[in-house]
């Protein structure tokens, strides 16, 4: 191989590997901004959304409705929309915001919310609840725990009331109080992917088929 031919090969091998570095960066980014900005994958790993949600179902939460937050700082770009009561919200738990919860918004900022024997009043009026499940029925004494009575309180501004759907299994507003709008992710979309198995090796063979793609409502 004469010398140039010797230089244009290996000047093409340079111009190769750039561009499959340029296009693995392009990739990279362009994760990077969707997670950040648009969707973000979440993994369910507690009961206490059930039967809306399960341990092991997948599911995309969307930023753009409340608008998504900018790294490292406070701001919020805007958004489409405030959130909403019955919006199932992917958060940072208030008390160890390095953990992600997911809860289902109750009331929002100047609502009034209080609990009647295991019932959502909100503003005065009774919640219809369909998707609440209650395992417990008999109520915990009140001096011992909120969880089934809570006296009228209204929400301050910019924060939410959450509870999960496993009404007596859920760690939520009634223990932690407010949610800051600040914690706030994003709500949840609709689940991509669902698995009895809690080992990947056999995930294929404990596929929840009829959950896939299920809209969250």
């Amino acid at each position: 191989m004469s010398a140039d031919s010797k230089r244009a090969s290996e000047a093409s091998k340079r111009s190769t590997f750039r561009e499959n570095v340029e296009s693995l960066a392009w990739a990279i980014g362009l994760m990077l901004i969707v997670r950040v900005f648009l969707l973000q994958a979440f993994r369910i790993p507690s009961e206490s959304m059930r039967d809306t949600l399960l341990v092991g179902d997948f599911l995309f939460v969307t930023k753009f409705d409340y608008g998504p937050k900018i790294p490292f700082t406070h701001l919020r770009l805007p958004g489409l929309r405030k959130p909403r009561p019955g919006d199932i919200i992917v958060f940072q738990y208030p008390v160890d915001p390095s953990q992600d919860f997911i809860k289902r918004c109750v009331a929002t900022g100047g609502q009034t919310v209080e609990i009647r024997h295991k019932e959502v009043w909100v503003d005065g009026v009774k919640r219809d609840e369909p998707f609440a499940l209650h395992t417990q029925w008999s109520e915990e004494p009140a001096a011992m725990s909120p969880r089934d009575n809570r006296a009228p309180d209204k929400i301050p501004p910019e924060h939410l009331f959450m509870m999960g759907d496993n009404r007596e299994n859920s760690a939520d507003s009634r223990y932690w109080s407010y949610l800051p709008m600040d914690l706030v992710k994003g709500r949840a979309l609709f689940i991509y992917f669902s698995t009895a198995s809690q080992h990947w090796w056999d995930m294929p063979f404990f596929i929840r088929w009829s959950r896939l793609f299920k809209i969250l409502h």
